[in-house]
């Protein structure tokens, strides 16, 4: 038989029954319930509580350590993997930003990956490039729409101010 367990828990029953009702993430309410099952003493061994959480004896013991240690914040806390760097950020996104602004613009994202690589010598995917502009900066390029060379500027010009809505 193993050690008793023995662990001081700060919240009341009432607080951990209240916040595992309104947990919303599967991981917090396993975590709160190991509380709650503590702080209630329906169970008195390690053993039983790692049966009736179905997760094993050393994950019980690190979520009681961590408690112990960092309180039911860092208990619930989730960490996330930091991500990838942008290669286009601060002064340079600016910079595109500004360039995007403009009324020529860029005409597709081959230019604007062009432009990329003359300008601040960054040599980007065409895909990354293109999420880049869409999403984060929600920008659309400013291309007119196609024009017949074989109009004439007058005619198109008299149409405009003569045209009337019925």
């Amino acid at each position: 038989m193993g050690r008793r367990l023995e662990v001081e828990i700060a919240e009341s029953q009432q607080e951990l029954e209240k916040a595992l009702k309104n947990a919303s993430t599967a991981s917090s309410k396993e975590r709160l319930l190991l509380l709650y099952l503590l702080k209630s003493k329906q169970v008195i061994s390690r053993q039983e509580l790692a049966q009736l959480i179905g997760r094993d004896n050393a994950t019980i013991t690190r979520w009681i350590r961590k408690y112990k240690d960092e309180g039911i914040v860092g208990l619930l806390e989730v960490k996330q993997a930091p991500g990838k760097i942008p290669l286009v950020r601060g002064a340079n996104l600016e910079r595109l930003k500004q360039r995007l602004q403009e009324p020529r613009g860029f005409h597709s994202y081959g230019e604007i990956k062009q432009w990329l690589l003359d300008e601040l010598g960054l040599n980007l995917a065409y895909k990354t490039v293109y999420q880049l502009v869409r999403y984060q900066l929600k920008a659309k390029l400013k291309v007119p729409r196609p024009q017949s060379i074989k109009q004439h500027p007058e005619s198109q010009s008299n149409f405009k101010k003569n045209f009337q809505l019925l």
